[in-house]
């Protein structure tokens, strides 16, 4: 759950006024731990549970970006309104809910704001790269199995485009949705793909094992035992439109 605490006003205020700043001791440890695990540049920082900005101004001097997370917009307001710098942006969201791809965040902050969070939804997080690395490993398993129309469409149909005689036409890319399926419905999609059932054919105890199998390192990765869990996924769309000339 998410705890609702600190949205009034009035709590905002007396937030700003005497919430104390994380010292030069505390940040010179941070930032020599990423230097270590990472190196520079330092592009992006991420302050979860960032309140009236205290710590984003403080991180916002070594990084290329620092955004503040909080869910409380009264604190957000309070934070938009301190003269700082202009390569801080403040949204309004939850530690257990972020819009960043996996990779991107040079740094996670969280100042006297991580006892709030939910644990186990926050640190499944964490393992989205090894979770999209497992859905790879699968479909490299069934890739032998693709039909010629699939490995057309995993082209964005680029002949059937070419091949429309209109001149009215176009292609529309790279369009990113971003949603959550449970991992009991991201393996039944699995088990939907044309080439899954060609594999089944095949050889239906390999089929049946890579179900389960999958089911269980996704769970096991996750940390969790429900496959109701549920994951953040994220799509890439395209459109190929055309108007038949009248």
């Amino acid at each position: 759950m998410t705890f609702r605490l600190f949205e009034g006003k009035d709590h905002a205020s007396i937030y700003h006024k005497y919430r104390l700043t994380p010292p030069e001791e505390v940040k010179n440890i941070i930032l020599q731990y990423v230097d270590k695990k990472k190196g520079r540049p330092h592009v992006l920082a991420v302050d979860l549970g960032c309140g009236t900005g205290q710590n984003s101004q403080v991180l916002a001097p070594h990084f290329q970006e620092v955004v503040g997370i909080d869910i409380s917009e009264c604190q957000l307001a309070v934070a938009r309104a301190v003269p700082g710098y202009p390569n801080i942006t403040y949204r309004k969201g939850t530690a257990e809910d972020l819009p960043f791809p996996d990779g991107s965040v040079d740094l996670l902050t969280a100042a006297s704001a991580a006892h709030w969070f939910d644990q186990s939804r926050f640190l499944t997080e964490d393992c989205g790269e090894r979770l999209n690395h497992i859905f790879q490993e699968v479909r490299q398993i069934l890739l032998p199995y693709t039909s010629s129309p699939v490995a057309a469409a995993n082209g964005k149909l680029e002949e059937l485009y070419s091949a429309i005689p209109f001149p009215d036409k176009e292609r529309i890319e790279c369009i990113q949705v971003n949603s959550s399926v449970s991992v009991r419905n991201l393996v039944g999609f699995i088990e939907s793909w044309s080439m899954f059932q060609v594999y089944k054919v095949r050889d239906p105890q390999a089929a049946e094992d890579l179900l389960l199998t999958t089911q269980k390192r996704f769970l096991e990765e996750m940390g969790v035992t429900s496959p109701d869990t549920e994951i953040k996924h994220h799509l890439e769309y395209f459109c190929v439109l055309a108007s038949k000339p009248q």
